[in-house]
């Protein structure tokens, strides 16, 4: 049964371009609408019928006020961001700037998974994180810091981390995921469930001075393995405790992360799908590197070689 929130009649107009002449259609619309419209030779009409019970009271309505009178959100695409549900898989640089904007957005439910604990060097760019959350879990550190942000939103906290067992059971509930890890085990473990679970997520990772990131549809667009086919040998690629890294940097990206979750959820504008968006901090430049699907890719290929969840070590 749908839980009707109201019913527009309109009569002798064209409502929108959901309305065929002598025929009767239903459509779904971009803002989770059921619309049917009817045009004879007498009569132009229809009905339009809202899925789900959201209403936005009057707090509401002021605190995302800016959203609202953007054509492109509007109310019916408010309603929709709090009626989302966000995934965000690493609580450090990444994840820190991607919360604070997910919660201060709307989405009305974000879980964050993480199993560390708050350190003193985690501070330079970890800004979800306090002084005195040092040796406090960072899923609680950051519940707290979101809910002080905006304490209309629910968040779900997984003190644990991402492996081969909870993947697909952590995931499953969500509409978006965010990779925010800082490793290529997890990143491909996560590439690897969102693709059997068919889930939408946004990969990123940060390297000395540049960071990048991509948006993956499977079964629509190139994944993750389409570029990067196995993790690299341990210990090849530095980390950033041993190369250094600018706060910011981080930040930049992990924000484009949580932009490219509220379009997804919203259906508005050009997700990074199909390209490798690479961001240089010191020369200030941004730049596409196209990306195709590859035929031989292990995972989304017509021919897998990867057709279940497993480790991913070199």
């Amino acid at each position: 049964m749908i839980s009707l929130s109201y019913i527009n009649l309109f009569f002798n107009t064209v409502k929108n371009k959901y309305c065929w002449r002598t025929n009767i259609v239903v459509k779904k619309s971009p803002y989770n609408f059921f619309v049917m419209g009817l045009e004879g030779p007498d009569i132009k009409g229809g009905f339009e019928i809202r899925r789900g019970n959201m209403e936005l009271n009057q707090e509401q309505k002021e605190r995302y006020n800016r959203h609202i009178i953007l054509p492109e959100v509007g109310l019916e695409g408010q309603e929709k961001l709090l009626e989302g549900k966000v995934l965000l898989v690493g609580l450090g640089g990444l994840g820190s700037s991607a919360g604070l904007y997910l919660a201060a957005a709307g989405i009305g439910t974000v879980g964050v998974v993480d199993g560390d604990c708050v350190s003193l060097c985690n501070l330079q760019r970890q800004v979800i994180h306090e002084t005195r959350d040092i040796g406090s879990p960072k899923v609680e550190s950051a519940r707290k810091r979101m809910l002080s942000v905006n304490p209309g939103i629910n968040i779900n906290v997984y003190r644990e981390m991402l492996t081969v067992e909870n993947a697909v059971s952590l995931i499953k509930d969500y509409d978006f995921i965010i990779d925010a890890t800082d490793n290529f085990s997890s990143k491909f473990l996560i590439a690897d469930a969102c693709h059997f679970s068919k889930k939408p997520y946004s990969h990123a990772g940060i390297f000395k001075n540049e960071g990048q990131l991509m948006t993956v549809i499977p079964g629509e667009t190139a994944c993750y393995r389409c570029v990067f086919h196995k993790p690299p040998p341990v210990g090849f690629v530095a980390s950033s405790s041993d190369t250094g890294i600018l706060g910011f940097l981080p930040g930049v990206i992990g924000t484009l992360q949580a932009a490219e979750a509220v379009k997804y959820l919203l259906d508005i504008g050009e997700l990074l799908t199909d390209c490798l968006m690479v961001y240089n901090v010191i020369k200030t430049s941004f730049r596409r590197v196209p990306v195709k699907q590859n035929k031989d890719c292990p995972l989304c290929s017509e021919s897998p070689s990867i057709v279940d969840l497993k480790e991913n070590h070199a």
